[in-house]
């Protein structure tokens, strides 16, 4: 399967099924573009209005030698590595502890209802994390490395218990060969210093809520009074960016139908300093008034082609930053099983709420039917993981023939069942927003390696 495609002035032709990408010249990307339908004289014939026989005959032979190198037009050879997915033994990875179902904002795309997930508002107790980090070691198998992430509502009005979780997990990685990576999620107002020497000590990674200007930011973002929170989170994100380094954090935003030139708010964050930035567009039911609509698509679609070029200009300039929908790896990038089937959710990642109820991720929690176990008793529910297990990209028609298939892995499976009722399904609107952003990325691994020559 070939994927071709012209952006800011480079032809680039991927070949799906290898993950070989080739920036080429008019001519060859016009003979790969009817290569597998026309033969060498008729391609000489075709193109001949535009290029010479000898130049057509010489680039059709350069594609040729591709093709024998397994560069282009490769053979589909994942989809037999998926029969065995069912049958390989489950090992849990990486744990979402909903430490607070509360916050102290009222962001109106919130998905959890101001941090209560369809239900009460609770603080996880440290018995109930203490059980679910014991869940995790007994259920990782021969795994060293284990993930928990801090998450809410917001994690910070349950700060207590964060850190005697963390102390608790570090005591039984010694004990059990076990090494946590733990990182926390916040909106920011009850960041303080104290909180900032724990997490640089202890958190891998911080992300930090904002979602770009301040107008922007205070529509969507306000406390339960109305009154914008930007001023007072903005001044302790930079502080805590600077403290980590510009590393092992985001700035995290989302944007809606409301600011839809969201490319002005990943760079107001760049100017601000921060360099590992990310920005992504909300997922609300269609009658929600800021949900992005399909008639939004190709504006963000030129959103994204502008925020890359700007990053291009900035990098050149030694301004550079990293927005994270357009990193990816060109040269390894993750194992087939994640390649095929995704984040892991409901599988290899599981979220815990407050009272110690297990769901494949945190957009699930609230929805029974999802009800996986809980602490006290494992997961109850494997057919819910089974499920889980088989959701990759051949079990969804949308992702056969999708050339993103091996860079998203299908998407999002929470998605995909609220907009369809399916977690094989796919939610387009997110389809179409990916395949721009991974030909976006693409692009400026182009613009890079061109870059680098030209040194």
């Amino acid at each position: 399967m070939i994927h071709q495609y012209k952006n800011n002035g480079y032809n680039i032709v991927l070949d799906v099924n290898s993950g070989s990408v080739h920036v080429v010249d008019d001519l060859v990307y016009d003979i790969i573009a009817i290569y597998e339908d026309c033969g060498q004289d008729e391609i000489v014939e075709r193109l001949s209005g535009r290029y010479e026989r000898d130049q057509i005959l010489e680039a059709l032979g350069e594609v040729r030698q591709l093709e024998e190198d397994g560069l282009l037009f490769t053979e589909d050879t994942y989809k037999d590595y998926i029969i065995d997915f069912k049958s390989r033994p489950t090992v849990v990875k990486a744990l979402c502890l909903h430490i607070a179902h509360d916050c102290n904002l009222a962001c109106k795309y919130c998905f959890a209802e101001e941090g209560e997930y369809h239900g009460r508002r609770a603080l996880m107790s440290f018995e109930v994390g203490k059980k679910a980090l014991d869940f995790l070691i007994a259920n990782s198998g021969s795994r060293v490395h284990l993930e928990v992430d801090f998450f809410g509502g917001e994690p910070l009005m349950n700060f207590d218990v964060v850190r005697k979780l963390v102390e608790y997990g570090r005591s039984q990685e010694k004990i059990h060969n076990k090494k946590f990576r733990f990182t926390l999620t916040t909106n920011g107002v009850l960041l303080n210093d104290d909180v900032m020497e724990f997490a640089n000590k202890e958190m891998a990674n911080v992300v930090l809520s904002v979602d770009g200007r301040k107008e922007v930011h205070d529509r969507m973002r306000p406390f339960r009074n109305g009154q914008g929170s930007y001023d007072l989170i903005m001044p302790k994100f930079i502080k805590m960016a600077e403290s980590r380094n510009q590393t092992n954090y985001y700035v995290r935003g989302t944007f809606t139908h409301y600011n839809t030139d969201f490319a002005k708010d990943v760079l107001s964050l760049a100017d601000m300093g921060f360099k590992q930035i990310s920005v992504e567009p909300v997922v609300a039911p269609p009658q929600e008034p800021y949900a992005i609509t399909t008639e939004d698509v190709p504006i963000l679609c030129e959103q994204y082609d502008q925020l890359a070029r700007e990053m291009i200009r900035r990098e050149k300039e030694g301004r550079g930053f990293n927005f994270f929908h357009f990193m990816i790896d060109l040269t390894g990038g993750p194992c087939v099983a994640k390649r095929l089937s995704g984040c892991g959710s409901g599988t290899e990642y599981l979220a815990v709420t407050p009272w110690g109820d297990f769901y494949p991720c945190h957009q699930f929690v609230g929805q029974e039917e999802f009800l996986m176990g809980n602490v006290d008793e494992g997961i109850v529910r494997t057919d819910i993981r089974d499920e889980f297990k088989m959701c990759n990209v051949y079990a969804k028609d949308k992702c056969r023939q999708c050339f993103a298939r091996f860079y998203c892995s299908g998407g999002c499976a929470a998605n995909a069942y609220n907009f369809n009722h399916s977690i094989t399904d796919a939610y387009d609107i997110g389809c179409d927003l990916m395949r721009k952003r991974v030909e976006c990325a693409i692009m400026i691994k182009a613009a890079q390696a061109a870059l680098e020559e030209g040194e």
